[in-house]
């Protein structure tokens, strides 16, 4: 069984946190394997004190369904102590936040793309924890799609948003531990970090491998299944299809009332498109998108997940309702998305304006895949000295 941090400094608490004020960045799925959640946990511990809690996008506890629902800070209605939004008035702490704390602690469970607001919320506490000179504990989880190939853009510095503060790639492999070592090495060298490493995990494993119960990460990641084709068919957030939200499996369906389910099965079919199979399916969103209506749409299958590309397969699918539609049918939505107001909200969620245009100018999709590889080449050798997991 994969053991995470959270049950490694449990095991054997540091001595460096004994005696301190500890602030905590967690979820719904920051528990241990027996479902013990990381604030219940340290409330009760004598050698340190719980001083305040921080929770990201989505609440402590997952409780606002769709991106920009805000929520707001508030005192924990059990352990008297502060709770602070961090996807709300403010994303990254201040001075007040973190005054009478020691030590930023922080449990978040990632998905692994590249988009997820998470760890963009652990940069920013990184750099608030820097200018107030509070060491950051990052316990880390498994990356649960890390199974999949390094897929899609790497990310461009113009396109740095709250979606994206990086250059790596959109399937990106990383633990969010190593991810956090990534931005302290590029933007935070002062930081005072230290990864809590997991023990057992590898790379290459699936996340069934592990042992550990899977939360819910957010409202619309009910299943490891959803994660893997996630770092694809959330691309689908800036198009005016719908992504399954308001259905059982979002991310998995999707459609449209415009969509013609039989042709787009059969161009994609055509394709070869490896690692997946597509199985006409067309449901009626109960919110979101299209609320109400039917949409004509597929459900993505994948019988292969060593062979499984989401990012490509994701750019496949939309280049194929582009050849089933009327013309100019699929649109990419305008601004505002997740906090900026003048970027495409496809570039910022891809990486960059390359796929968009690709797409619009009706270019051979191959040539896009290719820069996608040379992009993912030069972040492997980077990568590569900061990993700290074997495959």
């Amino acid at each position: 069984m994969v053991i995470t941090g959270l049950e490694s400094i449990l095991n054997d608490f540091p001595a460096k946190l004994k005696g301190k004020r500890i602030g905590i960045l967690c979820h719904a799925p920051s528990v241990t394997k027996d479902f013990g959640h990381i604030s219940d946990k340290f409330y009760r511990m004598k050698v340190c004190k719980l001083a305040a809690l921080f929770g990201p996008q989505h609440g402590i506890h997952g409780h606002t369904q769709d991106n920009m629902i805000e929520w707001q800070s508030q005192m924990h209605p059990v352990f008297d102590i502060p709770l602070y939004s961090l996807y709300g008035e403010n994303r990254k702490p201040t001075p007040e936040m973190l005054n009478g704390i020691d030590v930023f602690l922080i449990d978040l469970q990632d998905v692994g793309a590249r988009l997820y607001t998470y760890i963009w919320t652990v940069k920013l506490c990184m750099e608030a924890c820097t200018e107030a000179g509070i060491p950051v504990w990052l316990l880390d989880r498994p990356n649960p799609i890390s199974r999949l190939p390094l897929d899609g853009p790497v990310l461009k510095q113009e396109y740095f948003t709250f979606v994206g503060g990086a250059s790596i790639p959109l399937c990106h492999r990383m633990t969010i531990g190593e991810m956090a070592l990534w931005i302290k090495e590029k933007y935070f060298r002062s930081c005072d970090l230290n990864v809590v490493r997991m023990k057992n995990w590898r790379r290459s494993s699936l996340f069934s491998d592990t042992g550990l119960p899977w939360i819910l990460p957010s409202p619309n990641i009910p299943t490891v299944q959803t994660a893997l084709v996630y770092p694809g068919t959330v691309l689908i957030e800036a198009l005016n299809l719908s992504e399954g939200r308001g259905t059982t499996i979002p991310f998995e369906l999707f459609g449209a009332p415009f969509i013609d389910s039989e042709k787009l099965k059969k161009n994609l079919d055509g394709r070869h498109i490896e690692g997946c199979a597509f199985r006409i399916h067309d449901f009626i969103p109960t919110f979101h998108k299209f609320c109400g209506e039917i949409c004509n749409g597929l459900q993505i299958h994948i019988t292969d997940i060593d062979r499984f590309k989401p990012v490509g397969t994701a750019l496949e699918l939309f280049d194929a309702i582009i050849e089933t539609t009327q013309p100019d049918a699929l649109k990419f939505k305008l601004p505002p998305y997740e906090y900026e107001y003048n970027l495409m909200p496809f570039d910022i969620l891809s990486g960059d304006s390359g796929m968009r245009k690709s797409l619009i100018s009706r270019n051979d999709i191959r040539i896009e895949k290719e820069r996608w590889v040379n992009e993912i080449g030069e972040f492997r050798k980077e990568f590569e000295q900061i990993a700290i997991y074997s495959e």
